[in-house]
């Protein structure tokens, strides 16, 4: 979405709050009371986008399931809500994760060089709802109706809880020689992308 002089800067910094701009694009989202998944993975010519989210959406499916969670994908009538100034979790995207029709899990992906970044926030609590009021001008009857794990089971689970269930679902291989190779690269490569994602430019490009 388009940042650049859309946002009140002075009164995100009196809530205490940091902006950045994630590599996969997608609506504005608060990161609070809830919970971020990534998923990177290689991808083939042949592998498509819907795909990749099928079996994504498999694994969370099967980690929510275990908190009590009777979440299931979104198939909207509509058209989905174009990137804007319109909170993530006003309205679920076709193939998002929704409770009850009320998007739970916003999600988004890029693909580049033959692999995919997938990032996801699950909702424990709502506050989504203060993202129109740090907005210029405020969105006009626009709210955020998000479901929340909170209205899913009754209750509040912690963060570590929710992580430990997603993970269940996941099969962890290991490779020495990756291995190896992770460690001997990735000083260098956490170096040159904080540098990208901490600056301001990069947030505020557009």
């Amino acid at each position: 979405q388009t940042a650049l002089g859309k946002y009140d800067l002075a009164s995100i910094a009196s809530h205490g709050m940091d902006v950045v701009r994630r590599p996969t694009g997608g609506r504005s989202l608060l990161h609070t009371r809830e919970v971020t998944y990534s998923v990177t993975a290689p991808i083939s010519a042949a592998d498509s986008m819907n795909e990749s989210y099928r079996r994504i959406n498999a694994l969370l499916l099967d980690g929510l399931g275990s908190l009590g969670v009777m979440a299931e994908e979104a198939d909207p009538e509509s058209a989905a809500i174009s990137p804007s100034e319109v909170p993530c979790f006003a309205e679920p995207s076709k193939g998002e994760l929704v409770f009850q029709g009320r998007k739970l899990v916003g999600s988004a992906q890029v693909r580049d060089k033959g692999a995919l970044l997938q990032h996801g926030s699950i909702l424990i609590g709502d506050d989504q709802h203060l993202i129109p009021a740090l907005s210029i001008p405020a969105p006009h009857a626009v709210a955020a109706k998000a479901a929340t794990l909170v209205q899913a089971i009754g209750r509040e689970p912690g963060v570590e809880e929710v992580a430990s269930a997603l993970f269940a679902g996941v099969i962890l291989l290991e490779d020495a020689g990756a291995t190896r190779l992770h460690e001997n690269s990735v000083e260098g490569f956490t170096a040159r992308h904080l540098e990208k994602y901490r600056s301001e430019w990069w947030t505020w490009r557009r």
